[in-house]
């Protein structure tokens, strides 16, 4: 049941972090999240017991999408305790999409994410937060803010050579990467998936150090390999990580045109055509039993990973090396 709360209730519990000018403003108060366009900066969202002071809408981090508002996930501030909260609302979407020859059909899934959260309640490699229904019965999330940075921030702000980075930080990286794919293989052995896996996706939690999966509300489906949609996209990570950032062949036609002479198109990225995956062509130092790991998620590829375990056991021979 939400609980039904007075302006006066409201002013009080807001004051704290409103201007003077605004402790006698009217709030709008919403209970129904079902129209999330309407639910503004200033507003409350009541869910059960709880209220929530709405902040800002979020956007999208990265590939030139900065300003893109997700006005569906809100910024707000829980009126109970005064932490920071992620609030998603409900919103559906379909596309598919297509890895070589492969096509998967993707959605969002409220009660996913739902499901999900309950799972990886007690797990340090997961954002953690609790699901609710609104009177409409809107399945909402209520997310608790993970202080820090994304793994895609973090790589894209090195100001080091790649040579000094792979010996000196990648072996870190690599270790608590191989987390990440664990906590993955978590989900696998449940039933689910994490479905929109992508290195923005991966937070580092400044308050205890840990790479921390966000988002996962998308789902899809494929028939053939139901995990291999998340497969793909820890290889994708995982060739981020190893070449410090995205080896684009527009960027080698300017810096380093010798080397992209000697790419094939099986060198490409299966799902980036633009990007490389044979990074030893690139950066020779590169042992040849990790570049064999990123050969599996190349144009090239002769065979794909099929589960996490198969990942990890290729992995754990690199970084025992």
């Amino acid at each position: 049941m939400t609980a039904l709360l007075s302006q006066k209730d409201i002013r009080q519990m807001t004051s704290r972090w409103l201007p003077a000018s605004q402790h006698n403003r009217h709030f709008r108060i919403h209970s129904d999240t079902t129209d999330f366009f309407r639910i503004d900066y200033g507003d409350v969202v009541t869910l059960g017991e709880n209220s929530y002071l709405i902040r800002h809408n979020a956007k999208e981090g990265r590939f030139g999408l900065d300003d893109e508002i997700k006005f569906w996930v809100k910024r707000a501030i829980d009126l109970q305790t005064g932490n920071l909260k992620i609030i998603k609302l409900v919103f559906h979407e379909k596309f598919t999409s297509h890895i070589g020859n492969i096509e998967f059909q993707c959605f969002r899934s409220p009660k996913k994410e739902a499901r999900i959260l309950d799972l990886v309640a007690d797990h340090d490699n997961f954002m953690h937060g609790y699901s609710i229904e609104d009177e409409s019965g809107n399945i909402v999330r209520v997310i608790d803010f993970i202080y820090g940075k994304s793994l895609h921030a973090y790589i894209g702000n090195l100001q080091i050579d790649h040579q000094t980075y792979f010996y000196d930080l990648f072996p870190e990286i690599l270790e608590n990467f191989m987390e990440c794919v664990e906590a993955v293989g978590f989900l696998h052995a449940h039933g689910e998936k994490h479905g929109d896996i992508r290195r923005d996706h991966i937070y580092l939690d400044r308050d205890n150090q840990k790479y921390r999966w966000i988002d996962f509300d998308f789902n899809y489906w494929q028939k053939e390999n139901i995990y291999s949609y998340d497969l793909f996209g820890l290889g994708n990570i995982l060739i981020f990580l190893v070449g410090m950032g995205d080896v684009l062949i527009q960027n080698l036609k300017k810096k380093n045109p010798h080397a992209l002479n000697a790419l094939s198109e099986e060198d490409l990225n299966i799902v980036f055509n633009n990007r490389v995956a044979n990074l030893k062509k690139i950066y020779p130092y590169l042992p040849e039993s990790l570049n064999r790991i990123l050969m599996h998620f190349s144009k090239g590829a002769k065979w794909y990973y099929e589960n996490t375990i198969q990942l990890l056991n290729d992995l754990g021979e690199v970084k025992n090396m």
